[in-house]
């Protein structure tokens, strides 16, 4: 079985269900809360199942194996139950990776131009933003925002914010940071990319009347970009894990999902796991997306998939 046939095979179910279930609670449970949702799946059949099979009363060996089963049992029904909660937490983890890496990319590509081609009033101010925010944690960077600038209180002032399904505040605020933080990782991966086109590409694009900057735009960063994009791709993944640290700001995303159901129900390995399921899923997708983008975006010969 090929690469794309086993995605759509195991993922395919995993994003028709959350689909499925996000279209569910916007449109025919809007006013449910979270908590307060109700799976698809019932679950009793699995809880009256890991029941009976701890009450069997089998010999020793036997009721090891059992218990074992009983286990299981109740790991699915407690996945199950959480789905719901867990559907919730992804939408917010997406929305703060799609997000963030996009609006990273367009502070980005300024700012490594500045790096590369810049003079030193550009290049020296884009070296300090970019060494700043990559020499500092980005869970130092968010408390600042949500905490030390209080950022909260001037972006609930903006229409829409916290409105049907839009983010709100706080989510709003780690926007921003993972935008910033982003923006300075992607500015190293398209300077490097930039870097490694030939500079003659440069040359030819003035040699035919372009100017400096409509070369750099018109010549080199068309080659740049696709040459950045396996960096990108790392980008795309690490902030689908670093969203985790969202939670810390208030942000109702997976892992805050996850870690709500493990406070009321003490059950956190069980929990985790599940959560931990989601991320690879996202993980998975986000890979899957970014090999296809790379080989549609490939000109043969020029820093195409599997040419360089």
């Amino acid at each position: 079985m090929g690469r794309r046939p086993l995605f759509y095979a195991v993922l395919g179910p995993f994003w028709a269900w959350l689909v499925v279930r996000w279209v569910h609670d916007w449109v025919l449970a809007p006013e449910l809360n979270v908590t307060a949702r109700e799976t698809f799946f019932p679950t009793a059949s699995l809880v009256a199942a890991g029941t009976t099979l701890r009450g069997a009363g089998a010999p020793a060996p036997v009721a090891g194996l059992l218990d074992w089963l009983a286990g299981g049992m109740d790991f699915v029904a407690l996945g199950v139950e959480a789905l719901p909660q867990l559907a919730a937490g992804a939408w917010a983890t997406i929305v703060l990776t799609v997000v963030s890496i996009l609006a990273g990319l367009v502070l980005a590509v300024p700012l490594s131009v500045a790096r590369v081609y810049g003079g030193r009033a550009a290049r020296y101010p884009a070296l300090a933003v970019t060494e700043l925010i990559r020499g500092t944690p980005l869970l130092a960077q968010l408390f600042v925002l949500y905490f030390g600038l209080g950022l909260t209180q001037y972006v609930r002032e903006v229409p829409g914010v916290g409105v049907a399904v839009l983010p709100d505040t706080a989510v709003v605020v780690a926007l921003i940071g993972f935008t910033i933080n982003s923006a300075a990782y992607q500015s190293e991966y398209i300077r490097s990319a930039l870097l490694s086109v030939d500079s003659g590409q440069l040359t030819a694009g003035r040699a035919i009347g372009l100017s400096k900057v409509d070369a750099i735009r018109h010549v080199v960063l068309p080659q740049g970009l696709r040459f950045a994009i396996p960096g990108w791709s790392n980008e795309l993944v690490y902030l689908i894990k670093y969203s985790s640290l969202a939670s810390f700001i208030t942000v109702r995303e997976l892992f805050f999902r996850a870690e709500e159901i493990g406070n009321a129900t003490y059950r956190f390995v069980e929990v985790y796991t599940v959560a931990a399921l989601f991320y690879i899923a996202l993980v998975i997708s986000a890979s899957a997306v970014m090999s296809y983008v790379e080989g549609r975006v490939a000109i043969p010969g020029l820093g195409g998939k599997g040419r360089r």
